[in-house]
């Protein structure tokens, strides 16, 4: 008798399917417009909060000497300038060593720092995750376990590893420990795991395809918004790179090294150290509006497993 209701229950189940749609059948959970509402308010307010600081720093660098110094700070200025962007090209230009050397210097370091720091992490996060070889979840614990050590902490022995490859003062000395990077290689792994199927790559073996060619067109296309996430990071660490400890010759230094020698030189140059704030922030947040749509894609699915 149970058996007999079972399947009576399920013909006209089906029946209602076939008449209604499978949505009938399915709960819709609206919000309501007030809800609505109070969202839109509450992410509205995070956002003015978090572009505070953006838009302060602007405020700063078109303030003259005298606003500057105005207690409590104030969100606005009376008498805006450009005096103190004039100031801060003057002064790069007064300088013994050409300030298209420090950029140049920045956006070398910044690329090829950048670009290695994605092919390293990307190779091994493959090979970790996709290639069974004896001893690769221990290899990855010992990896992972390096973010507990601070690099202060290793600052001696880098140093000393520096000093015996003959990399002091030279540009490898920050390009090459940019490459290996514990977040690279721990974000690319778990999107490796998650996002690129197994039966896939098998399939591409069977077909021939070599690891180097699997790994290229597709590994890396279906791990996109994770490497492209990971050039954001590495790009804006790198880009903000001052005062290095393996760096000594002047024409090796960095942009945000000068601009801080120019800054602090007292009070007086208040202004110009707000102006340099403003410039030196311009080529990260180019970088991020740019990508911005891959860094959500990457934060939206980075807690969910096929």
């Amino acid at each position: 008798m149970v058996a007999d209701l079972k399947q009576k229950y399920i013909a006209y189940r089906n029946k209602r399917i076939i008449q209604k749609g499978p949505s009938s059948f399915k709960r819709s959970i609206n919000r309501s417009k007030g809800g609505d509402a109070a969202i839109f308010i509450l992410l509205g307010i995070v956002a003015v909060i978090m572009v505070l600081p953006m838009v302060y720093a602007i405020v700063q660098a078109l303030k003259p000497l005298d606003e500057l110094w105005v207690f409590p700070p104030r969100f606005y200025v009376v008498n805006p300038t450009l005096k103190n962007f004039s100031d801060l090209f003057r002064l790069m230009g007064n300088s013994w060593v050409p300030f298209s050397r420090y950029i140049f210097n920045t956006v070398f370091i910044s690329i090829a720092g950048t670009a290695g720091n994605v092919l390293l992490s990307s190779y091994a996060a493959y090979a970790i995750s996709k290639i069974h070889f004896p001893g690769r979840k221990f290899l990855f614990s010992v990896i992972v376990y390096s973010l507990m050590f601070n690099a202060t902490v290793t600052g001696i022995t880098n140093f000393l590893l520096m000093t015996y490859l003959g990399w002091v003062d030279t540009y490898l000395a920050v390009i090459v420990p940019a490459c290996c990077t514990t977040f690279g290689l721990y974000l690319m792994k778990q999107f490796m795991e998650t996002s690129v199927n197994d039966s896939v790559l098998e399939s591409a073996r069977i077909e021939g395809a070599s690891e180097n060619r699997i790994f290229w067109t597709i590994a890396m296309p279906m791990v996109k918004p994770a490497w492209v996430t990971l050039i954001i990071f590495a790009f804006k660490d790198l880009w903000n790179t001052g005062q290095n400890m393996y760096i000594y010759s002047e024409q090796l230094k960095t942009f945000n090294y000068a601009i801080s020698q120019i800054v602090t030189s007292g009070i007086a140059r208040s202004g110009v150290g707000a102006a340099a704030t403003v410039v030196t922030m311009i080529v990260p947040i180019t970088v991020f509006i740019i990508s911005q749509s891959n860094v959500i894609q990457t934060m939206s699915t980075s807690g969910m497993k096929d």
